[in-house]
């Protein structure tokens, strides 16, 4: 059966989570001339996280969305990815401009993207907010859906969208889950004012054999006041963490000092572990994004490592194509097919190519971590692979041999 669509005006989507892909799918779908209700369980959301980079796809969105000046005047420019090892020796120096002079990545805080998305989001008029509302189950009748969220019902829904991130517990009623585990590997993170701009227009990294990953991103401004803040991460083992705390800051202070020692006067503000965040992270992949109206997108349909530091811009063309899908088709169904389909090549690619690249860069192989410090300079220094690197880099890599991305994105039926 064929779910045919309500004239567009009158079509009611539920929007399962308030984060990038949640609140972006909301104002474009509603700007679509769908009625939306997006449905976020924290009472009271606010900014909150470390550094992402915005990629030339994801800043394609947002122009779409009519934000990317307010998120360029708070970000902080990003001209190449510098990666070494703690040997010193250069394994990928990734310039935008070695591809396209028009590429740039602005290096951003996590809760300047959330403020400016869920911002206007409230402000669309089709566009209601639901705080407080934990969905923990679905119901169909017929062709319509119903939310729950404890005794609270919400709906009924023509489309249900959910976008709760990748700790989802809603797979289970629609879609088809092959994975869902959690990487061996995490991150400390920690965000502090950077006055002097010591670092600038680079994500700098070094790689100390496979078991440690330093890296440092220019995030331009936090969600609050004017100076430059700059985001450190150290990837760490889930299961050495409580050996870090147990070791003592100043030998992990030392530690990473050693590796860079233009760090110091961020470590120095380090006084307390509270201060810094460990993260953690999913590998989810899902056989089927959609099923009888409902459909999985962001992290909740494909969450990975940061590795390729694609998350929040994957999940910014998810929304913009599933809105532009909806209003192409004539039932729910075939625009969720379009959907699926114009997403499948790009999103298999960088799951794969994540999946492929994590270990290289966070786990207990001395063996990868070697071989990464020979084949890595080599695949640098010629031109063709290093060109394909910087594509998967600005999130316009479709892989090894079907055409990238066009900017700025558009969905053909």
């Amino acid at each position: 059966m064929i779910r045919q669509l309500q004239p567009i005006g009158r079509m009611r989507v539920g929007v399962i989570g308030a984060g990038t892909a949640g609140a972006a799918a909301a104002i474009l779908l509603a700007r679509a001339g769908c009625t939306v209700s997006v449905l976020e369980r924290v009472v009271d959301p606010g900014p909150v996280g470390a550094g992402i980079m915005i990629q030339p796809t994801g800043q394609a969105v947002l122009a779409r969305l009519g934000l990317l000046d307010t998120i360029a005047q708070r970000g902080a420019r990003i001209d190449r990815l510098f990666l070494r090892a703690h040997t010193g020796r250069t394994l990928v120096d990734l310039r935008y401009a070695k591809v396209d002079r028009a590429w740039f990545g602005i290096g951003l805080h996590r809760g300047v993207l959330f403020e400016a998305l869920y911002h206007a989001a409230r402000s669309e008029s089709r566009v209601t907010v639901h705080t407080g509302a934990a969905i923990d189950g679905l119901a169909r009748a017929g062709t319509e859906l119903t939310l729950r969220a404890g005794a609270i019902e919400y709906g009924p829904f023509d489309l249900v969208v959910v976008a709760d991130g990748a700790t989802s517990e809603l797979r289970g009623f629609a879609g088809k889950t092959k994975r869902d585990i959690g990487y061996p590997y995490g991150a400390l993170w920690f965000v502090t004012e950077d006055r002097e701009r010591v670092f600038k227009d680079e994500l700098y990294q070094v790689g100390v054999r496979a078991r440690r990953l330093y890296g440092v991103l220019p995030t331009g401004l936090a969600p609050r006041g004017d100076a430059p803040v700059v985001s450190l991460f150290w990837s760490l083992g889930a299961h050495e963490l409580a050996n870090w705390q147990r070791g003592g800051l100043d030998a992990w202070k030392a530690e990473v000092a050693a590796v860079d020692p233009r760090i110091k006067f961020v470590l120095d503000q380090i006084t307390s572990y509270q201060q810094v965040t460990f993260a953690t992270y999913r590998d989810v992949l899902m056989t089927h994004w959609h099923d009888r109206g409902v459909v999985f997108i962001g992290d909740a349909a494909h969450a990975t490592s940061p590795q390729l530091g694609q998350g929040a811009n994957l999940a910014l063309v998810d929304a913009l194509v599933l809105a532009d899908a909806v209003a192409a088709t004539t039932s729910i169904d075939r625009a969720l097919d379009l959907y699926a389909r114009t997403r499948r090549v790009h999103l298999r690619y960088y799951q794969r190519m994540t999946r492929w690249l994590t270990p290289w860069f966070q786990s207990s192989s001395g063996m990868l971590g070697w071989l990464r410090d020979q084949i890595f300079p080599v695949a640098n220094a010629i031109a063709p692979l290093r060109n394909q690197m910087i594509e998967t880099m600005a999130g316009v890599s479709m892989g090894f041999v079907a055409r990238p991305l066009k900017l700025p994105l558009a969905l053909k039926p």
